[in-house]
């Protein structure tokens, strides 16, 4: 009996892992690509030149310039990741707010990080993402009782067992040192 409900539990735990949808830009921290290893702020790499090309471009779309964004702040590239964000057209989507917050929180700017996560959470509060990046925030000030209640809100919106998830309760266990 232990090893069919063990079973059952891999079975089930391996398909909501297949299950994830690829297109969910948040759901890993994103990979290096020629956009931040090789080209200047305000360029991101095009596969079908083989060249960086100026993100005002009209060859990239929102979406192309929204991870060129998510890229450049992963890699600490904060002022191409803003001037990316800037090439976006909806400056109020969520998606953009939060990695304005982002990009604040990192440049030291809390209390203007925390105003782009608001702005972020009040154009989607399911945006798991922005609340995991605000968790860190507050864990970083060592407020771990405001990030944990961030991390609540983040598994009662659909985020349990995702990547802002887990790397929520990594920058709250470190006490705010782990975080991105």
């Amino acid at each position: 009996m232990r090893f069919a409900l063990a079973a059952l539990f891999l079975a089930l735990t391996t398909v909501s892992v297949l299950a994830v949808d690829p297109e969910d830009e948040g759901s890993t921290p994103p990979e290096p690509t020629p956009t931040s290893t090789k080209c200047p702020d305000g360029e991101a790499w095009d596969d079908a030149t083989g060249r960086c090309i100026d993100l005002d471009a009209r060859i990239f779309t929102d979406r192309d310039r929204y991870l060129a964004a998510r890229e450049l702040a992963y890699a600490g590239r904060l002022t191409g990741a803003g001037r990316a964000l800037d090439a976006i057209s909806d400056q109020s989507s969520s998606r953009v707010l939060t990695y304005r917050g982002f990009i604040a929180r990192k440049s030291g700017d809390w209390p203007q990080a925390e105003t782009y996560y608001a702005l972020a959470l009040s154009a989607d509060p399911d945006n798991v993402l922005a609340r995991a990046y605000l968790g860190m925030g507050l864990a970083e000030l060592g407020e771990l009782d405001a990030a944990g209640k961030q991390l609540r809100e983040i598994r009662n919106r659909g985020g349990r067992e995702t990547w802002p998830e887990r790397a929520l309760i990594m920058s709250i266990r470190s006490r705010g040192v782990a975080s991105y």
